[in-house]
């Protein structure tokens, strides 16, 4: 029997903990963020309770303290999630692999007004503008006019003047108006399922536009066509990430990839491939015995 220590929140863990025992695996919810975690020898896991890690928490000081603790092998290591999160290393890399991806300047502050007037004239309004290095579409925002945009690289600026702020740049991306959203899973390089992430017509009717499930999207399973599933694949081998989400955005003419997250919610097993899990054991096999 396996030892996994899921570092995932709950609701990932709950999902794959039946599953994942049913093939030799036992899976052990070890939350590190959010809590008190004594050290020393009352430290609640000791390094050998652990075959393997599932995946390196997403907050980099209490993964420190994990991986300390536990000392084991990752799927999907501090590497995986440090090139995951940092969105502007994503798009570079992928573009200059070839892959599709929107237009995009990477800002870094502090930076002038007239530097930023310049960025928004490159685009076609509305502009989107991301923070580099946040997930569930926090801080997102969309801009139509010079003065909102603006306005809101004012506020990121204001974020970013304080010293305690590691990442102090952003993203301003072109909107893709119109854009079907997916979220496609990849498992070892090879395509495992996806689900389109789209918005109740109410929210769409209010304005709102952010196809987030955190946002009250809703995911549904779905089957992609063999290009974009190699256009995702190709995208997580790109980055070396085994296990990885891939958001694709897709119009009447194009497929881009916006972002990747190395530490993708698993869903529910009807929007994966019937051997998700069979793949998913594997990998965890894999790298507990170090391959």
């Amino acid at each position: 029997m396996i030892e996994l220590a899921v570092a995932n929140a709950e609701e990932t863990f709950e999902r794959m903990r039946e599953p994942l025992g049913e093939r030799g695996i036992r899976a052990r919810h070890v939350p590190v963020s959010e809590r008190a975690v004594p050290l020393g020898e009352e430290a609640p896991w000791s390094a050998d309770e652990f075959d393997a890690g599932f995946v390196y928490p997403g907050r980099l000081m209490e993964g420190g303290v994990a991986d300390a603790l536990l000392d084991v092998p990752w799927l999907n290591d501090r590497d995986a999630v440090l090139t995951s999160r940092n969105k502007a290393d994503v798009i570079a890399r992928l573009d200059r692999a070839g892959s599709a991806v929107p237009e995009t300047v990477f800002v870094s502050n502090p930076v002038g007004e007239d530097e930023l007037r310049t960025v928004y004239e490159r685009f076609e309004p509305p502009v989107v503008v991301k923070p580099n290095s946040t997930t569930r579409g926090v801080g997102v925002a969309k801009a139509g006019d010079l003065d909102t945009f603006l306005g809101i690289c004012d506020y990121l600026a204001l974020v970013h003047d304080y010293r305690a702020t590691g990442d102090r740049s952003f993203l301003v991306q072109e909107y893709l108006p119109d854009a079907v959203d997916y979220r496609v899973m990849v498992l070892d390089g090879a395509y495992v399922g996806a689900v389109e992430r789209r918005l109740p017509d109410d929210a769409l009717a209010a304005g709102r536009w952010k196809h987030n499930v955190h946002r009250g999207a809703e995911a549904t399973g779905v089957e992609l066509p063999d290009a974009w599933r190699e256009i995702a694949e190709g995208a997580a081998r790109t980055l070396e990430i085994a296990f990885c989400g891939v958001d694709l955005l897709v119009t009447d003419e194009r497929v881009v990839v916006t972002e990747t997250n190395a530490r993708p919610t698993i869903d529910a097993a009807t929007k994966y491939e019937p051997d998700f899990y069979d793949r998913l054991a594997d990998a965890i096999e894999e790298t507990a015995d170090g391959a």
